[in-house]
């Protein structure tokens, strides 16, 4: 009996996903003037998107006023019930609504409806009830009835809840697209978490300069070399010519292979035998996550920043990269 319900659970899971896929893929065909015009609504508001809905449709439209801020276009959210009591004090005549419900017919929109159409901001209904008083007082209606719930009661809020979410996030993306909004944009809206550093966190943000860029001559000795790699606590030095400009680097495995090759020899050579020629380089002007790209792309743990002259003014290395927090 237990693997029986397992397996009707199972199943049960699956009939939902199948069910709400459809709801959401029948939606493609419902994009067409209406919803331009509803994305022209929204590019000429001189004001905010006001978001509202209650019960389900509410927790939907605080998610898509979300999405919508997060990519470019003001938006806020409005309790459709809140609002009878004082809350539509947040809606402005230059503003435009968002009204979201399943059937249309909420009796708290009876009331806000009106009071809408007074400043005469314009109305994008979200509804399944395509000729409902909501359909009927709108200026835009964005059709996402569906033919049932995935619920097997047909009453739970989940196949119209998931077209409702899809629709506004086809406004959403649509907007962006219609204001160019660029990486940059959104790096710019999203500062916080390894997302927001990816797209806003440069080398030289990052980046040691100044006194704690190891650096020695190409005529240094090997003690030299070892003792500047040793105090810049890095595991490098980049090495420079008479005029300053970056000839090489050393690195902690550039000295183990060379014990390896030379024995006791070592201290015989100078940073100018020992260095690796045309070391990889980056401007500060990067972001830190394509510095990490060149690094995991040539198993290296160390770039270094060159001045218009070819002179070192600045290190990266890993460590940095990881403590910054882009990965």
């Amino acid at each position: 009996m237990k693997r029986d319900k397992i397996i009707t659970s199972i199943e049960g899971a699956r009939q939902v996903i199948r069910e709400e896929a459809q709801a959401v893929a029948r939606l493609v065909d419902r994009i067409g003037p209406e919803f331009e015009r509803a994305v022209e609504i929204i590019l000429n508001c001189q004001g905010r998107v006001v978001v509202t809905g209650m019960g389900k449709s509410g927790l939907i439209g605080r998610k898509i006023a979300a999405t919508l801020t997060s990519t470019g276009t003001g938006a806020i959210f409005l309790h459709t019930a809140e609002g009878m009591h004082g809350d539509l004090g947040i809606v402005q005549r230059n503003d435009c609504i968002i009204a979201i419900s399943k059937s249309g017919e909420t009796d708290e929109f009876y009331l806000l409806l009106p009071v809408f159409k007074r400043l005469g901001v314009p109305i994008i209904a979200i509804t399944g009830g395509v000729t409902s008083p909501l359909a009927q007082k709108s200026d835009v209606v964005l059709d996402v009835s569906v033919d049932q719930e995935a619920c097997p009661n047909n009453l739970a809020p989940t196949c119209s809840t998931t077209a409702s979410l899809v629709m506004g996030d086809a406004l959403a993306v649509a907007l962006l697209l219609k204001r160019g909004f660029s990486q940059d944009d959104f790096a710019f809206l999203h500062p916080g978490g390894n997302l927001g550093r990816k797209l806003i966190l440069k080398v030289v943000d990052v980046m040691h300069t100044d006194s704690e860029v190891p650096m020695v001559s190409e005529t240094a000795n090997m003690k030299e070399t070892i003792l500047e790699m040793t105090s810049k606590r890095l595991g490098v030095t980049t090495v420079v010519d008479d005029g300053g400009r970056l000839t090489g680097i050393i690195t902690d495995g550039d000295l183990r292979r060379l014990v390896e090759r030379t024995d006791d020899r070592l201290f015989s050579l100078t940073a100018g035998d020992a260095m690796t020629h045309q070391p990889k380089t980056i401007s500060g002007d990067a972001l830190a996550a394509e510095a990490l790209n060149v690094m995991e792309q040539h198993s290296i743990t160390s770039l270094i920043i060159t001045d218009g002259a070819k002179k070192p003014v600045g290190i990266v290395h890993l460590h940095d990269l990881l403590k910054s927090g882009i990965v």
